[in-house]
């Protein structure tokens, strides 16, 4: 079939497909299946879903929000490092762990995540609670749900477990709002997380990841803790490469299956890291200027369980790093 032809057809169906997308969520087929699926599975109340889609809205920014970047618009890793690891950042993050640091301390001794690991992931996602998100969480669930086939499965399960979430917690289903992708609180938890391995830090009666620290602080610690952090184990470690060999251990996995040991023979040097410790090659894409090598570890992989990104983890840990000569007496 031809190009000619695909984007004959493209047009032709464009309108329906439009008709479709604009109509209430509440008169859509596909959302029917949905409601009855959860009235039949959760025991929801049909009359109380039908209020809820017909009052949620379809965002099409979010839609575009969602769109992976062209290659030629990535973010190059010294630009995208440089949105987090800055002065502004790091001196709000020795002030809010000036504020919570017995909630930080206790995280730290219960899970084995350090504090400033903690506070370092706090600063990248929200700036320590500033930016939450703006968007009406049913509002973006719904859209991605039913309007972003690339993952829609994702979506409509993370829309469920939102629906649950409200139940269970007794908040208005509008009230709570977030990321463009449904993302909730201080620590940005998808709803299915937020069921997971949110927590009652400040022992108040309420799992609030939106107004207390504290609950977000400890809820971090649980979600790296049950990923497999190792307390008291690396993390990462700088590595320069020489020759050709190592080229296929930079695949971009995070997977830490390769021995140190194998990885040197390949031509990565790494200092301080013993022979037989499992790692990944981290190869961080910089544009025209020279790629950044990093040793990941098993700590590096489980930072990958809460943003499957390199350059996320990279970057909390080089705030992480930043922080922590902040807080030491004479630091900064």
């Amino acid at each position: 079939m031809t190009r000619a032809v695909i984007l004959g057809i493209l047009i032709a169906c464009a309108p329906a497909a439009q008709a479709a997308a604009s109509a209430p969520f509440a008169s859509r087929p596909e959302v029917r299946a949905f409601i009855r699926e959860m009235v039949e599975r959760h025991r929801f109340v049909e009359r109380e879903l039908d209020y809820v889609f017909a009052r949620a809205r379809r965002e099409p920014a979010i839609l575009n929000a969602i769109q992976p970047p062209a290659p030629m618009d990535r973010r190059p890793w010294d630009a995208y490092r440089a949105i987090f690891v800055n002065d502004r950042r790091i001196q709000a993050g020795e002030r809010f762990w000036s504020a919570h640091a017995d909630a930080l301390e206790r995280a730290q001794r219960e899970f084995g995540v350090p504090a400033e690991v903690i506070v370092s992931i706090l600063g990248v996602e929200t700036f320590y609670g500033r930016n939450t998100g703006r968007w009406r969480v049913v509002d973006a669930l719904a859209t991605l749900a039913f309007d972003y086939p690339p993952r829609r499965d994702f979506f409509r399960g993370e829309l469920v477990n939102y629906l649950l979430l409200a139940r269970e917690s007794g908040i208005d289903v509008f009230s709570m709002r977030g990321s463009y992708a449904g993302a909730i609180g201080i620590p940005q938890f998808m709803p299915g997380s937020y069921l997971r391995y949110a927590l009652d830090y400040d022992h108040d009666g309420i799992v609030d990841l939106r107004a207390s620290a504290a609950d977000a602080i400890g809820s971090v610690a649980n979600f790296l803790n049950q990923h497999g952090w190792q307390a008291n184990a690396p993390v990462m470690a700088a590595a320069s490469v020489s020759g050709e060999g190592y080229k296929p251990f930079a695949d971009g996995s995070v997977d830490p299956r390769h021995p140190v040991a194998e990885l040197t023979k390949a031509g990565v040097r790494v200092d301080g890291l013993p022979a037989e410790a499992r790692a990944a090659l981290i190869e961080l894409e910089n544009g025209d200027a020279p790629k950044e090598y990093r040793i990941g570890l098993a700590n590096f992989y489980v930072l990958t369980r809460y943003n499957r990104s390199s350059f996320y983890a990279a970057a909390v840990m080089d705030l992480a790093a930043a922080l922590r000569a902040a807080h030491q007496p004479g630091g900064r």
